[in-house]
């Protein structure tokens, strides 16, 4: 498929929209009120710290709601305004935060079910509105739904939608895709729909193996059953390796995203030489700004003395996940949770460990005096954030804060 062309001509349509409907100021009032917190305002203005008794909370100078996620948020706000009677289906979680999400159908908004690993789309109908998440559909899934004759409200971030540009790019020089990504995200899936011949590399580890077949070649059978659905249709690492172009998955790991790409051109520049580099190898920045500055704020906050790091996030959160293992990497007690539920009753935690199961921790908070890092993954409210800070404050014996 011309994706290229594809788009051009779906931007031109009537039934698909990449803005709001007029009702920002109305919809920013109710976001307001639903998902911003003057407590956090106050640790904000306080140079991001608040003291009451035994606890200090230390708040990350860069956390929770991005633009891109506040965007796509009020942009299904309005869709439920401007179509108050249609139906509304969204393609996948609008954002990786189970409150928002759970606002959402109560506001009637449907979401597409998964049956067997495949959305089941045939609950949609002509003249149904569809909203496509924060994450992006993939090209096949907006193709379906224009051949349905549905409204698209495409809330996709700019971000990943930087990120298809440089895919597309790729594909008009005959350039494989390596997507710094988790195969199964749905912004990597949307993503590869937009590159002919692509490869998802999780992290540094697999990025290093690629590398070194690219170098010294290596048994292409061991190589596919290793990326087994990490690679486009009739993948063939001994052909579609000689030209490449980098990609990400905008919530990855941005260290590890830039190490890959340096790893890559070094590789190519190894076996190809500097004259020939730029026939092999292309690279754009496509590093999300908030992720970085949330990783980057994340890197401040665990150089300070803290007594145990807490990040909220919804489990599936990839860039939340992230945030987790910077504080793991510094030895800091880190505990992720998606809400305030997750804490009590008593000192216990019910929490998500990196890459385990829920687990319950007892006695989570140690008893005197101590520091507490707090941050939130790019799809998490203030307000979630607040009611977190609250309960560790109530636990420790103090007053709830108004």
């Amino acid at each position: 498929m011309d994706t290229k062309a594809f788009k051009r001509s779906l931007q031109k349509s009537e039934n698909y929209h990449r803005k709001g409907f007029g009702h920002e100021a109305e919809v920013a009032g109710v976001l307001n009120t639903e998902y911003q917190s003057s407590l956090i305002q106050t640790i904000r203005n306080n140079n991001y710290r608040l003291e009451r008794g035994e606890v200090t909370i230390r708040l990350a100078e860069a956390f929770g709601f991005c633009w891109g996620v506040e965007r796509a948020v009020a942009m299904a706000y309005e869709t439920r305004q401007h179509f108050p009677t249609q139906r509304i289906w969204i393609t996948n979680e609008i954002i990786h935060n189970p409150s928002v999400n759970q606002r959402l159908r109560e506001m009637k908004v449907d979401f597409i079910s998964t049956i067997d690993g495949n959305k089941d789309f045939s609950v949609v109908e002509a003249g149904d509105v569809v909203i496509l998440p924060a994450f992006g559909a993939s090209v096949t899934e907006m193709q379906m739904l224009d051949d349905k004759g549905c409204t698209m409200v495409d809330t996709t971030c700019p971000w990943v939608a930087k990120v298809w540009n440089s895919v597309e790019k790729h594909k008009k020089r005959s350039y494989t895709s390596i997507i710094h990504g988790k195969y199964k995200h749905e912004e990597t899936i949307a993503t590869s729909s937009f590159a002919d011949t692509y490869l998802v590399v999780l992290n540094l580890e697999q990025a290093e193996y690629v590398a070194n077949y690219i170098l010294n070649g290596g048994d292409k059978e061991e190589f596919l059953v290793k990326f087994k659905n990490a690679y486009s249709e009739g993948f063939d690492p001994d052909r579609d390796l000689v030209r490449i172009g980098i990609a990400n998955q905008t919530t990855m790991l941005k260290s590890e995203t830039e190490q890959i790409g340096k790893l890559f051109e070094q590789t190519m520049l190894k076996k190809y030489g500097p004259i020939e580099l730029n026939e092999h190898f292309m690279s754009f920045n496509t590093i999300c700004d908030a992720t970085q500055e949330r990783q980057d704020a994340m890197l401040d906050l665990v150089k300070e003395d803290l007594s145990l790091m807490v990040v909220i996030g919804g489990f599936n959160s990839s860039n939340t996940t992230h945030l987790q293992e910077i504080a793991i990497d510094y030895n800091i007690p880190s505990y992720h949770i998606d809400s305030a539920a997750r804490i009590g009753p008593g000192n216990r935690v019910e929490h998500k460990p990196l890459n385990k199961d829920l687990e319950v921790a007892e006695n989570w908070l140690p008893e005197g005096p101590i520091t507490v890092g707090v941050t939130s993954g790019a799809s998490t409210p203030d307000k979630v954030v607040a009611d977190v800070i609250e309960k560790i404050l109530q636990l420790k014996a103090l007053a709830p804060i108004s």
